[in-house]
């Protein structure tokens, strides 16, 4: 049993391929410095992913990963925690404030001059950090100083680099910053920020753990301190992303519950739901329908619908007729032809089919005195016919005329004297629990033997 536990912890062993200390030394403090060849191989790579953000493709932005040296000072920083390097922790923090400044510029300069200037998808993804780019930052660290304390390095660098992403956020803050846009270059920022920071902690915690030899003596005090300030970091940037990831999860549920509850409201009795425009700030829910009109209680319906899915009807505004169609006029010129003319084709499809289930249901009535004929003469044999109808009654009512509902009319066919009231009266109790109709009117038209 203990040898194969020693097997097994064979098998997550990290020492057997571990580089040199002097050689990992050597490979972090050439990695840390932004001169020359990395300065503009940094500047080239902004450049790159501001253009592949500003042209919304993600191909051109992980290229711009690929190629960025960004990583270096900030295992540094790691490297140098651990082992209490403090001259060479403040050579990586010196290094990275200038990386973080060129790339700044680079990037606002970049945007200043493009004539493109709406924020697409890859922009927006970056302005709204949670604990989930916590848990990418920690783990892709991770990878990182493993790979860069191992002889195997294989393909992990790069595969660190596109996973941390370092490159999109200062980019999309060099956008903010050229564009004014204060919430892009805040979230932006902080996104950058917690991708240091935890990328920074693994390289800690992973050179604590193979034990790099300290490079210089100090005093416990200071170990403190230092154990202090890292913690207050930590949990300064750890903390809001809690929240942030909190608000993510909701907003996604938002966005879940509406997409079906949309769904199922598109189409109501001759209505069609032309658009609708969603505020995901305040959760408003604005629905635009054309079509006959929706009753009250179709829209009593639609907000129960709504909170079957945990929708504030409050949020919610219905608007139907004109001010349907000024929303078409205000969006038309962001829809194409092709799109207006199958929002048309749907609509008019969904009417035409409403009336041929009318046709249907006018045309299927008198089939019903059949049905009803074939059901009773089996029990009243001397019923000869009937007639189905449903019809309106009339009746005066202080002086006003009123209408009743529709209601079903049935005429059976008998011979005279050959059916007793209260044959009759079983009739019309059988007719109203057939028909489920309590207000069925039932005739019976005698005729001569």
């Amino acid at each position: 049993m203990r040898k194969t536990l020693k097997n097994l912890f064979n098998w997550f062993d990290l020492r057997s391929e571990l580089e040199g200390y002097d050689a990992v030394y050597r490979n972090i403090t050439q990695g840390i410095v932004f001169r020359g060849t990395n300065l503009w191989i940094l500047m080239f790579a902004i450049v790159v992913c501001s253009v592949g953000l500003n042209m919304n493709s993600t191909a051109v932005i992980i290229g711009a990963m690929l190629i960025s040296p960004l990583m270096g000072p900030i295992n540094g920083m790691g490297y140098s925690l651990a082992t209490y390097d403090f001259p060479l922790f403040e050579r990586s923090l010196k290094n990275l404030g200038f990386a973080v400044g060129a790339s700044l510029l680079t990037s606002a300069f970049y945007f200043v001059l493009s004539p493109l200037n709406e924020a697409h998808s890859e922009l927006l993804a970056r302005t709204s950090p949670s604990i989930y780019d916590v848990i990418i930052a920690l783990f892709g660290g991770l990878a990182g100083i493993v790979a860069v304390s191992s002889k195997v390095k294989g393909n992990v660098i790069p595969g660190v680099a596109i996973a941390t992403a370092l490159m999109p956020p200062i980019c999309t803050a060099g956008y903010g910053l050229a564009t004014f846009q204060w919430n892009f270059f805040f979230g932006a920022l902080y996104l950058f920020t917690i991708n240091t920071v935890f990328i920074a902690f693994a390289a800690l915690i992973v050179c604590r753990f193979l034990k790099f030899p300290i490079r210089t003596i100090v005093d416990p005090e200071k170990k403190r301190k230092v154990t202090h300030g890292i913690t207050a970091i930590i949990l300064a940037t750890f903390v809001p992303s809690i929240f942030f990831g909190y608000r993510l999860v909701k907003k996604e549920e938002f966005s879940r519950n509406l997409r079906t509850f949309i769904d199922e409201v598109s189409v109501l009795e001759g209505n069609y739901l032309q658009g609708n425009r969603v505020s995901s700030s305040t959760g408003a829910v604005e629905l635009f329908y054309s079509g006959y009109g929706l009753s009250d209680s179709l829209i009593r319906m639609i907000k129960e619908r709504a909170l079957a899915y945990r929708l504030d009807t409050s949020k919610i505004t219905i608007r139907q007729g004109f001010e349907a169609s000024l929303l078409e006029e205000k969006t038309r010129k962001y829809q194409t032809e092709t799109e207006i003319l199958n929002n048309k084709i749907m609509a008019l499809t969904f009417t035409l089919r409403q009336r041929e289930n009318q046709i249907d249901s006018i045309l299927s009535i008198p089939m019903t005195g059949e049905k009803i004929l074939k059901e009773i003469r089996p029990l009243y044999p001397q019923i000869q016919g009937c007639a189905y109808a449903e019809t309106h009654s009339f009746v005066f009512d202080k002086d006003s005329l009123r209408q009743s509902s529709r209601v079903p009319l049935v005429v059976f066919n008998v011979p005279r004297n050959s059916l007793r009231i209260s044959d009759k009266r079983k009739i019309e109790a059988w007719l109203q629990n057939r028909l489920k109709r309590e207000d069925v009117k039932v005739l019976f038209e005698e005729a001569t033997k």
